[in-house]
């Protein structure tokens, strides 16, 4: 079964350069990955620097691997150093 994840992120604004670039990095090998059916990167157009990671896996075990992959791990570490507040993840299955 496919697992859909929203991830919801806020960065400070004098850092939104260096969110964005993080970001990149981390969209561009995570969709080299195994079971990564889609990984968007959104930014909300009314709240500068809040941004959404839409995310589809083909099964939770992808989504698992995901998690000790390198490339996430070094995000996580870079933009907790800029983040306003720890992200907000969002998990489900989808019924209709």
């Amino acid at each position: 079964m496919n697992l859909h994840i929203v991830a919801l992120f806020r960065f400070k604004e004098n850092h939104l350069m260096e969110a964005v670039e993080l970001f990149q990095t981390l969209v561009r090998e995570t969709r080299k990955e195994a079971g990564c059916l889609q990984y968007d990167l959104i930014e909300d157009k009314d709240n500068k620097g809040t941004f959404f990671l839409v995310e589809l896996w083909e099964s939770v075990e992808h989504h698992n691997a995901h998690n000790g992959t390198d490339h996430l791990m070094e995000f996580r570490k870079n933009a907790s150093k800029i983040s306003e507040e720890s992200a907000q993840v969002y998990k489900g299955f989808k019924i209709y």
